[in-house]
């Protein structure tokens, strides 16, 4: 894409780019006049977009990802004080606010039609056989390709931007998720394609979700006790379906673009010849083509090279289920055309499937690090694709219910890459009538606290923070909470080693004279840990009632139970109907907190704590703050945009000070709306409700005038100089 000068001449631009931007604040970029913001914002955009070719699609970076950063923020700060000088194809435009609605259907420009599976090198010959007579030669040249195992797109693009992007869907009519597609780092928001004389173009490509990307994605919601993705194509596709595009951001997907559909005025066949001609121009526009690719003289140097690809896959980092040859020359697919399923000029040559079956001999339960219960079948050995699996993944009760599997059952067992093995489905033509049905326990396997199952979740949960399982994690995030200093994870680690913990109430009990004899301890570090743990029964009730970890109270919530109730008994026997009915909090996270004080062990940990002096209530200062005025009581309240004076959660703060509920998304149900600068879609979403809108001069008028009965407001206010 970029030449040997052309690489020069913009990392001297990058070294120079990163001189200027040494020392400079976020002020700096305001002092600057709209054509000196836009002539800065075009370098820093130009060197934006080589790094990100070089990182993305070469994996070859030529600065630091430091550097890099430095030169991505300046040119969101200059785009924020300069709006007028901001571009749609700007790398800062890539994430759009989420939204709520459904993916609009699309018609694609060309059809994207799929291919017909070969198994065998006989299945080859055959299909090469059918080729050289419909064109009438004795030889035909091929090209050879990965088919990757993920999720089809198109891409269209126009005066060199990217106008949308489009799921295969029916191959006729696609959804529009461009929204998504834009946060795909490896597909360019803008394309050199006038350079080769091209208006328009539609190109197919692949997304895909990289195996190392998939392994740490799995291992971080294994952590968070969430659903495992069975494989790298549903992670993949799954996400594409996401509402938020901030999501699908932090998914890493990758992209591979491998065929030009349609292109004007420049036409396929006409100017474009040939299938390695294509991708050899989507490659020099900055596309990411398939890196495993070769031209075959004839169908003996295809199968040597499918069959070459077929040893080596294990070792790519995409997933792909065999390869896709092409004839080379464009001009002869018109010739070759298509059948009502398939074309005639391409064909899929399929690998080995990585499956086998055997028997599901019984599920063993394994409780997660959050108390999630995962099922994973026993099975009877048997090897899959080189490797003997005896375990494999069930996901969750759902899926068990949805395949109809059961223990006895012979199942065919899938193992992709690296991933955990998993069970296809069950063989049910192979049954007795002797297998038993899949029974999800009602008791923990660890600690034998009854369990729950959620309004939102597949997952089956222990609600015990005390179980075994789950104590090391809560252990941390209590400390982290309570600000307990010297509670991370080393001490976790140590206290649960020894034995001096078993239950979070246990931490209030700890002997000075047990803490010394730690391996690595002594009589400072002893008497610090002591006394931040003793300082932590101090803290304000919402904060005790964070650190208890409940399933979806997090602080805002926390905030707002401490608000309703002024202790913990009140809380416990709250009603369903009364915790639903708290604006904020709904029957999702009601069912939790209810679930969560039906578990003995739970409530048995809040006695022994609260004897040991670590009180459920509001502290003096949480009913002073109790008794002021509530101007904003039971109102929603939503925040768009960038405030000048306020951070969105110093702003969400002092509007649960004054008794309101920010909330994070606009509804019938919101209040007002307060709008700062670059609003998002919830502005839009408010004017067409009707919402009342305030900008931020407004709402500091509102703040200033209520802060007259609420000295914590007034004082927050007088701190920034607002009064």
């Amino acid at each position: 894409m970029y030449t040997v000068t052309e690489e020069r001449e913009l990392q001297k631009l990058t070294d120079e780019l990163l001189k200027l931007l040494e020392g400079k604040k976020k002020d700096y970029w305001k002092k600057l006049s709209t054509e000196e913001a836009r002539e800065l914002a075009e370098k820093l955009r130009k060197v934006i977009r080589y790094h990100d070719y070089k990182y993305y699609v070469l994996a070859n970076p030529v600065i630091s990802d430091y550097q890099y950063d430095k030169l991505f923020h300046a040119l969101e700060d200059l785009e924020k004080a300069h709006p007028e000088v901001v571009t749609p194809d700007s790398p800062t435009q890539r994430i759009a606010p989420a939204f709520t609605g459904e993916f609009e259907k699309v018609k694609h420009l060309a059809e994207m039609i799929s291919l017909e599976n070969t198994y065998s090198p006989e299945d080859l010959r055959e299909w090469d056989h059918r080729v050289k007579q419909l064109l009438g030669k004795n030889e035909v040249e091929y090209i050879v390709e990965p088919k990757f195992d993920g999720a089809s797109i198109e891409l269209v693009y126009e005066d060199d931007l990217l106008q949308r992007g489009v799921t295969r869907g029916d191959g006729i009519v696609g959804e529009d998720i461009t929204m998504n597609i834009k946060t795909i780092k490896t597909i360019p928001l803008r394309a050199p394609f006038s350079e080769y004389g091209i208006k328009r173009i539609s190109i197919r490509g692949e997304v895909i979700m990289p195996k190392s990307v998939f392994e740490r994605l799995n291992k971080e919601r294994e952590r968070q006790g969430l659903t495992l993705f069975a494989n790298p194509r549903n992670a993949a596709a799954g996400t594409l379906r996401l509402k938020n595009p901030s999501e699908v951001a932090k998914r890493g997907l990758d992209c591979y673009t491998y065929q030009i559909l349609y292109s004007e005025p420049k036409k396929l066949c006409d100017d474009i010849k040939t299938q390695s001609e294509a991708l050899k121009l989507l490659a020099e526009c900055g596309f990411k083509t398939p890196h495993i690719q070769k031209v075959c003289k004839d169908i003996d140097e295809v199968i040597e090279t499918v069959l070459q690809a077929q040893e080596e896959r294990e070792l790519w980092d995409f997933e792909a289920d065999g390869m896709v040859v092409k004839v080379n020359d464009i001009c002869a697919w018109n010739s070759l055309g298509e059948t009502m399923h398939h074309p005639r000029w391409a064909v899929a040559y399929k690998f080995p499937a990585k499956q086998a079956v055997t028997k599901l001999i019984d599920v063993v339960w394994q409780v997660g690090r959050t108390g999630a219960l995962t099922p994973v079948a026993s099975l009877e050995p048997v090897e899959v694709g080189g490797v003997i699996v005896s375990r494999a993944s069930l996901f969750n009760p759902d899926f068990i219910k949805q395949k109809d599997i059961r223990i006895g059952d012979y199942v065919i067992v899938e193992r992709a890459g690296e991933t955990i093995p998993y069970i296809v489905a069950p063989v049910k033509e192979r049954r007795t009538g002797e297998e038993k049905p899949v029974e999800v326990p009602a008791h923990c396997p660890v600690c034998g606290a009854p369990i729950v199952k959620e309004l939102d979740e597949a997952v089956p949960r222990c609600p015990n923070i005390n179980c075994p399982a789950q104590l090391k994690e809560h252990l941390i995030y209590w400390g982290k909470v309570l600000d307990i200093k010297g509670l991370g994870e080393s001490t976790a680690n140590i206290l649960l080693k020894k034995g001096l913990v078993k239950s979070i109430s246990e931490l209030y009990y700890l002997n000075k004279n047990d803490l010394i004899k730690l391996p690595g301890w002594g009589v400072k570090k002893t008497e610090n840990l002591l006394k931040q743990i003793e300082k932590s029964k101090e803290a304000p009730f919402w904060k005790k009632l964070t650190a208890l970890g409940i399933r979806h109270v997090g602080e805002k919530t926390a905030q707002l139970l401490a608000q309703k109730f002024k202790d913990i008994n009140e809380l416990m026997n709250a009603s369903f109907s009364e915790l639903a009915s708290i604006p904020g909090i709904g029957p999702i996270t009601a069912t939790s907190i209810k679930n969560f004080f039906k578990a003995e062990q739970n409530v048995e940990m809040i006695k022994k704590l609260e004897e040991a002096g670590f009180y459920f209530r509001r502290t003096e200062e949480e009913e002073k703050e109790k008794e002021l005025p509530q101007p904003l009581a039971g109102q929603n309240v939503v925040f768009t945009g960038e405030l000048e004076h306020f951070t969105r959660k110093e702003a969400q703060h002092i509007i649960s000070l004054l008794g309101g509920n920010p909330t994070n998304s606009v509804t019938r149900r919101t209040s007002f709306v307060v709008v700062g600068e670059n609003p998002g879609s919830k502005f839009a979403k408010a004017q067409k409700l009707g919402i009342k809108i305030l900008n931020e001069e407004e709402f500091l008028r509102m703040l200033k005038e209520f802060s007259k009965d609420n000295p914590e407001v007034k004082e927050i206010l007088e701190e920034k100089g607002l009064l």
